[in-house]
């Protein structure tokens, strides 16, 4: 249909509607663009005006034109205007301003709008409204971690699209679901949920969704540690996401993921390369002959690197175009693991921070706390290479203990378990770190993370995870003397020689723990400061304890 005479018709908005929950895309967005005047001429006082404001916020979620578009459209609408409306109208005028808001990561704003329209449910009979707006919060919820009260809303809209007999809309929602069954650890569920809605989408042009589906299995494939299908379930969504736009937001996120699986892979084959360095090492001292020539891995980890990066550059400059905070602060931490893995701890450093500022303006927790977390592991790096340790001793210690604590409290904001779990092994990694060396914290920050974990472990938290058990449960993390001294191996030295070296293995750890305060240091152990202080200014002498 092709009315030029500027008025919006019902049998339009019936025609958008149907094909819409039919997930006729390509026919719908046709629709559009033959009726292109109908927006370059647009009145909001007309007739199905805020109704159309509605439709055409749903068609461009679905992947016509930009936000910009509907954020327009909606600034003709004057306060006059809006007071005139009835209540069908204004409902479908909020709706319309929630995807904007949604759009624009402000989801607090969105799910404000997704709510006055569901307090109003039973005054209107547009049920399919009522679907999209359980919907539309579910995935809000979801953007802020909230994966609970997510599931609540997205099985909601699904259940009434399924009600008002239309299953290409409700696959659409159990897209959503299928992830928050993920998030909270039901793999299989998830991958059911997944197959049925991508053989109901299979017989539609959805594109965006068919992507998703794909972007999904990627994710799932990621978590387990199965690289390649990652690569090519994410190299399928990419495929069906240019199909209805090549610069989609969404083509950007899967480069993105591809990236980060790319360097999961270099780092395993970095992990074989040093294996056999150190093979070769071993065989030397014992006066084996080995066989010199190219590490067989080496250009392959190089050439992952690379295209990792390219893959970021891509996405960087697609999330750029839509000033997408979320996803400019993943790239940004890529970018960031990349030059950590390659020792460039200066630039890890400045693309943790940029991340963090981003996740900041939009008040993002999840992406703050992995922010963090980035920064953690620099200045954990910085403090086992020495770096800075001249002009104030622990300075990047501190740092990387303040910056674990502070993305464990980002995390208890959202219910991303896994999330949790990182922050709990970075923690206890760093007070694993030759300044800290702090087993008993650790040990429980170790804890934590088992008890959250489930044995769900996935990506480099597993290593991280494995990294931290070695150090609080391994031989290693005890001192030689103490175990000499389990051993009955005590030398010559009489009982008061063998206290006094306790004392000096034992308080500049205790002082540590209790905030460099010597009074409390001697009240703890019930010995005098004096002595304290003795032992500190004796093991430590660059240190300046206060009382």
């Amino acid at each position: 249909m092709n009315n030029r005479s500027g008025e919006i018709s019902d049998e339009f908005l019936a025609q958008l509607k149907e094909d819409l929950v039919c997930r006729r895309v390509g026919r719908g967005l046709g629709r559009l663009d033959a009726n292109r005047h109908l927006l370059s001429s647009f009145d909001p006082a007309k007739k199905n005006a805020a109704v159309f404001a509605s439709y055409l916020a749903q068609w461009v979620d679905v992947g016509f034109q930009r936000p910009a578009l509907v954020r327009e459209t909606l600034a003709r609408f004057s306060r006059a205007v809006r007071a005139r409306l009835p209540l069908l109208d204004y409902l479908h005028l909020r709706m319309a301003e929630g995807m904007v808001a949604m759009a624009a990561e402000s989801t607090d704003e969105a799910i404000r709008h997704f709510d006055f329209v569901l307090s109003l449910e039973q005054e209107t009979d547009d049920q399919e409204l009522v679907a999209i707006a359980n919907f539309w919060k579910g995935r809000c919820l979801r953007m802020k971690g909230e994966y609970d009260q997510a599931l609540v809303f997205a099985v909601k809209g699904r259940d009434l699209a399924l009600q008002l007999g239309h299953p290409a809309m409700a696959a659409v929602m159990r897209v959503l679901e299928s992830w928050l069954y993920f998030q909270k650890g039901h793999v299989k569920q998830a991958v059911d949920i997944l197959q049925a809605a991508q053989a109901v989408l299979g017989q539609t042009d959805d594109y965006l969704t068919l992507g998703n589906i794909h972007s999904s299995f990627g994710r799932i494939a990621r978590r387990q540690g199965r690289h390649q299908h990652a690569i090519e379930s994410f190299t399928a969504a990419i495929e069906q996401y240019r199909k209805r736009d090549p610069r989609h937001r969404n083509v950007a996120r899967s480069l993105n993921n591809m990236a980060f699986v790319k360097r999961m892979i270099a780092l395993q084959l970095q992990g074989k390369i040093d294996a056999d360095a150190a093979r070769r090492r071993k065989a030397a001292a014992r006066g084996r002959s080995t066989r010199t020539g190219k590490l067989p891995y080496r250009g392959r980890c190089e050439q992952l690197r690379q295209e990792a990066l390219a893959e970021l550059a891509e996405a960087e400059a697609i999330y750029g175009q839509y000033g997408n905070h979320h996803g400019l602060g993943s790239v940004h931490l890529n970018y960031g693991f990349l030059h950590l893995d390659n020792g460039d701890l200066e630039h890890a450093e400045a693309e943790g921070k940029t991340a963090f500022l981003l996740a900041e303006a939009r008040h993002d927790s999840i992406l703050m706390a992995r922010a963090r977390l980035l920064q953690c592991m620099v200045e954990n790096a910085r403090v086992e290479e020495g770096i800075g340790e001249s002009t104030e001793p622990g300075t990047h210690a501190r740092l990387a203990q303040d910056c674990s604590r502070e993305a464990i409290e980002l995390a208890k904001q959202t219910e991303n378990r896994r999330l949790l779990i990182h922050a709990y092994i970075w923690q206890g990694l760093t007070y694993c770190n030759r300044f800290f060396e702090d087993n008993e914290t650790a040990r429980h920050c170790y804890d934590q993370a088992i008890a959250l974990s489930k044995g769900d472990h996935g990506e480099s938290t597993s290593d991280d995870l494995l990294a931290l058990r070695s150090k609080v449960l391994g031989r290693g993390s005890v001192n030689p003397t103490l175990r000499a001294w389990s051993q009955g191996s005590v030398g010559d030295k009489t009982f008061q020689q063998i206290a006094e070296e306790f004392a000096e293995l034992i308080i500049p750890k205790v002082w540590e723990r209790e905030g460099r305060k010597i009074s409390r240091v001697a009240a703890r152990l019930s010995i005098s400061p004096k002595k304290v202080r003795r032992i500190l200014n004796r093991v430590a002498p660059k240190k300046r304890p206060s009382l």
